[in-house]
């Protein structure tokens, strides 16, 4: 079995926020997306597609345009489309565009049977929240509620945001609570 080493890293904002996920090389690339989901923070409420290798990987919808060739992503595994040093796209919702580079770091040989498993070693700063319009919007957001927080709409935006909302604050320990809760409930 291969176990993957992967760098997530979410493009057009500053300063920038990133995890290291490790996972199951057998893992399809659905499953991926819902690891991606859980490490970063999102909440799976959008669609989504992958980018590798010139080819786009999705879960085929009615709705979808018959000229453009997508891959089912339920039926490609990670270690059948990339290996170490290889880098490729993740889109998370198609109006907000929230652009994520993933880059292979490592793929190893381990011993034994760890099929399945998901684990968020590190990363940096919260992900943004949802519906917040994208990354221009988040800056905007950002400039808001750091410099302004107690005029009205720093007020709203925080309020709608979560009061607690903290920009700096990535919380691995929930990260992986999440990736432990799929598991054990049989979600991927």
């Amino acid at each position: 079995m291969k176990a993957y080493t992967l760098r997530i890293e979410l493009q057009d904002i500053e300063p920038l926020i990133w995890r290291r996920l490790l996972l199951d090389g057998d893992s399809t690339l659905s499953k991926l997306h819902h690891y991606i989901q859980a490490a970063m923070g999102w909440t799976d409420a959008h669609l989504h597609e992958f980018e590798i290798g010139g080819k786009t990987y999705a879960t085929p919808h009615p709705e979808d345009d018959p000229e453009r060739e997508i891959v089912d992503e339920r039926r490609v595994r990670l270690d059948r489309v990339a290996t170490t040093g290889d880098h490729f796209a993740y889109l998370y919702d198609f109006g907000d565009s929230w652009q994520h580079r993933v880059v292979v770091e490592r793929v190893e040989s381990l011993d034994g049977d760890q099929r399945g498993y998901a684990y968020v070693s590190a990363g940096e700063r919260a992900c943004p929240p949802e519906d917040v319009g994208g990354a221009a919007a988040y800056m905007d957001f950002m400039e808001q509620v750091s410099q302004r927080p107690l005029d009205e709409e720093g007020r709203r935006l925080l309020e709608w945001a979560g009061e607690d909302f903290d920009p700096a604050r990535f919380d691995r320990h929930a990260a992986n609570a999440a990736l432990l809760r799929m598991a054990w409930n049989r979600w991927v």
